[in-house]
C-alpha cells in the first residue's frame, strides 16, 4: 500500500512560474498554516513545499506552518485517505494551540480537501485566532464524483470509487474513508444528513449549531477560489459552496440560492453582506496556476 500510495505525491501539483518577490516591508506578519489536498503531502516539493518556499520569498520573516497528519510523510499521505476526519481537525487543533508562534492568531490556507478541514477548524476551534481562511479549490458542499481521482489508474482509486458507489455513507466506509466523509448524494439526501459523519455537521445539516456560526463570523474574510478548467472536482461550483440541487444529480445552485444561504444556517449570508466572502477564478484545471496569479490574487490576504 505505501508503494501505492507514493505515487499520490505528485498528484496535481501546484503549477507556479517564477516571478520577482515581493517583499513585506512590515516586520509584524502574521503566521500562515496550510493543510495540503488527497493525495500530497505537508513536504512535496513541487507542492506544499514549493508554496511554503515562495510565500517565505514573498513575506520577509513570515511563519509558514504546513501540516503533518501523522509522524512522517508517508503517514500523512495515507491519513489523507484513511483517518477520520474529525480525529484529524481535533489533531489540527490540538497543534495550534500548543504553537506559541501562533498565539496571536494566522492566516490558513487549504487546498483541495484540506480547504474545509480547516474550515472545520475555524468553526471548532476559535483559539488561537484564525484571521482569513482562504480556500483553494476546497469542496465546501462536498463531491458527488471522483472524474479524474489522482493516480487515474491506481488500486486505490479503484478501491475508493466501489466503497463510495457500493455505500458511502455505512458506518465502516464512514468511519474509514476520508472521502466518504464529504460524500454529498443529492438523491439520497436523507441518507446523507443522517449518516455522515463530518460534512452534514460541520454544513449544519442536521441542526444549527450556534458556536460553529459564531464562531466563522469571527473571520475577517472568507476566500474562495474556483477552477473554471477543473476536471477533478464535481460539481465544480462546490469550490464556491454551490452544489447539486437536491433530489437529482444534473441541475446546480449557488450557494445564495441555496438553503443553507437563506437560512443562513452557517452565517454566511451575514458574511457576504457585510463583506467577509470573496469569490476568486483561476483559469486553470484543479489547483493549477501560476506565480503571478498568486501575488495578485492571494497575497493581499496574507499580510
Amino acid at each position: 500500500m505505501t508503494a501505492a500510495l507514493l505515487c499520490f505525491l505528485l498528484a496535481g501539483p501546484v503549477l507556479l512560474v517564477t516571478g520577482s518577490p515581493v517583499y513585506n516591508s512590515n516586520n509584524e506578519t502574521v503566521p500562515l498554516v496550510l493543510w495540503h489536498g488527497m493525495g500530497d503531502s505537508c513536504c512535496n516539493p513541487l507542492s506544499m513545499g514549493a508554496i511554503k518556499k515562495m510565500v517565505e520569498e514573498e513575506i520577509s520573516g513570515i511563519y509558514v506552518l504546513s501540516l503533518m497528519i501523522g509522524k512522517t510523510v508517508i503517514q500523512d499521505t495515507e491519513n489523507g485517505f484513511f483517518l477520520d476526519v474529525n480525529e484529524q481537525v481535533s489533531m489540527v487543533c490540538s497543534q495550534l494551540a500548543q504553537d506559541p508562534k501562533l498565539k496571536g492568531g494566522y492566516n490558513a490556507m487549504g487546498f483541495s480537501q484540506g480547504a474545509q478541514f480547516l474550515r472545520a477548524v475555524a468553526q471548532r476551534c476559535p483559539s488561537p485566532p484564525m484571521k482569513n481562511l482562504i480556500s483553494i479549490g476546497g469542496q465546501h458542499q462536498g463531491v458527488y464524483g471522483l472524474p479524474r481521482c489522482p493516480g487515474e489508474s491506481s488500486e486505490i482509486c479503484n478501491m475508493i470509487r466501489k466503497a463510495l458507489n457500493s455505500g458511502a455513507y455505512s458506518d465502516l466506509v464512514q468511519k474509514h474513508l476520508v472521502q466518504a466523509q464529504y460524500w454529498h448524494d443529492p438523491l439520497n439526501d436523507d441518507l446523507y444528513k443522517k449518516h455522515s459523519l463530518f460534512l452534514a455537521d460541520i454544513n449544519q445539516e442536521r441542526a444549527v449549531n450556534e458556536t460553529y456560526k459564531k464562531n466563522l463570523q469571527l473571520l475577517e474574510k472568507f476566500v474562495m477560489v474556483k477552477f473554471l478548467r477543473d476536471t477533478v472536482v464535481d460539481p465544480v461550483v462546490t469550490e464556491w459552496f454551490g452544489f447539486l440541487k437536491t433530489g437529482q444529480a444534473k441541475e446546480t445552485e449557488t450557494l445564495q440560492e441555496s438553503v443553507l444561504y437563506k437560512e443562513d444556517r452557517l452565517g454566511l449570508a451575514a458574511m457576504d453582506k457585510a463583506g467577509k466572502l470573496v469569490f476568486l477564478t483561476s483559469d486553470g484545471d484543479h489547483l493549477q496556476f501560476t506565480r503571478e496569479w498568486f501575488q495578485e490574487n492571494l497575497l493581499p490576504y496574507l499580510k
